[in-house]
């Protein structure tokens, strides 16, 4: 007697007909952003894109090769591979690291465990790929969404503030324009003092590269490089073994080949700090772009309630782009990011807004 598959329900069978349609879509995401990588990324995206391949023979076996009239991938995945297509960046790993984190293989009888446990170590994969990233945004990225957050959340309170007063729109429009310009100048002013000083402190705390002529000449018996690792975070016992390793390549070797990662025990990630400059320019054309938008219905001739409306909307908008693209970037629920953000910045407003009637009236 042989086994035979499984023929399943027609319900099954289409469930297993859009895991097949998922699967396959999944890994030519994973080719398209490995077409756009190199080296180890390379290697580990193809990784991914052949594990899925695993998955996708195991729903095809069960449906006895029969693949009938595929449905589409659901409506994740094909935005997926829509991005990874047209950008291959930073937010198709993030927006993958949600989706491999709600497979529902756990919890379907006709997944196999090993393939439950693919998808749940497919989504730390790919969160690493994704930190790689993120740590290479992380300086100029930070400046960028904070300026534009700050630019809509201070100039609509400043727009809002001395609107509620009654004053003319003239005077409300160059009201704003003055707070685009200094705040601009205030943040990118701001952000290059604070990056610079930043990479100063780290630049105080990396390894002496003239200390390594000292290498050849120390005692493999009383080894003074232990102090360093202790000095930098490592425990006695690990100290002293590290360090006799790395003197005893060097006795060996009779020079230091790479002296620096000798003496390091943790290092240093410029690329999270980045630039001081870069940071200096991002803050103030983000900053600049947002703070721009309360202005906008001033700029285009409204005014009064109108203006103030218009005003709220727009960058309302804006809040709830910048709270999203946060959320995508850092993995975690856009929707939730982006009310907080609109909660915040039109909370910030509202405060100002009462405020400019309460003092309009005074004067009034």
């Amino acid at each position: 007697m042989t086994d035979e598959p499984r023929r399943g329900t027609a319900a099954e069978r289409a469930r297993w007909r859009q895991y097949l349609a998922d699967e396959r879509a999944e890994a030519a995401v994973y080719r398209e952003l490995a077409a756009r990588r190199d080296g180890e990324e390379r290697e580990i995206l193809l990784a991914l894109a052949a594990a899925e391949g695993r998955h996708e023979a195991h729903w095809l076996a069960l449906l006895g090769g029969d693949e009938g009239r595929m449905p589409r991938a659901d409506l994740r995945t094909r935005l997926l591979a829509a991005f990874a297509r047209r950008f291959g960046s930073i937010f198709v790993l993030a927006l993958a690291q949600r989706a491999e984190g709600r497979s529902p293989y756990a919890t379907d009888p006709d997944a196999t465990a090993a393939m439950a446990a693919d998808e749940r170590i497919h989504g730390e994969v790919v969160r690493g790929l994704a930190a790689r990233g993120r740590r290479r945004l992380a300086g100029t990225f930070r400046a960028a969404v904070f300026g534009a957050n700050d630019g809509l959340v201070s100039n609509l309170a400043l727009v809002l503030g001395i609107g509620a007063t009654g004053v003319p729109a003239s005077v409300v429009l160059f009201t704003g324009i003055a707070g685009l310009l200094a705040g601009a100048l205030s943040m990118g002013a701001g952000e290059y003092v604070s990056v610079r000083s930043q990479r100063e402190l780290l630049e105080a705390s990396a390894p002496d590269p003239t200390a390594r002529e000292a290498l050849v000449d120390l005692d493999i018996d009383a080894n003074e490089l232990a102090l360093v690792y202790r000095a930098r975070g490592m425990d006695e016992a690990e100290a002293r073994e590290h360090a006799a390793l790395v003197v005893a390549r060097v006795h060996a070797a009779g020079q230091v080949s790479n002296p620096t990662d000798a003496l390091a025990v943790v290092a240093h990630d410029d690329e999270a700090v980045g630039t001081g400059l870069s940071a200096a320019v991002s803050s103030f054309l983000f900053f600049g772009s947002g703070a721009l938008i309360p202005v906008l219905p001033y700029l285009f001739g409204l005014d009064g309630t109108t203006a103030i409306v218009t005003a709220t909307v727009l960058v309302g908008v804006a809040l709830l782009a910048t709270g999203a693209t946060v959320g995508l970037l850092s993995g975690t629920s856009p929707l939730k990011r982006a009310l907080r953000q609109l909660g915040i910045g039109l909370g910030a407003a509202a405060v100002t807004y009462l405020l400019g009637l309460a003092f309009g009236t005074t004067i009034g």
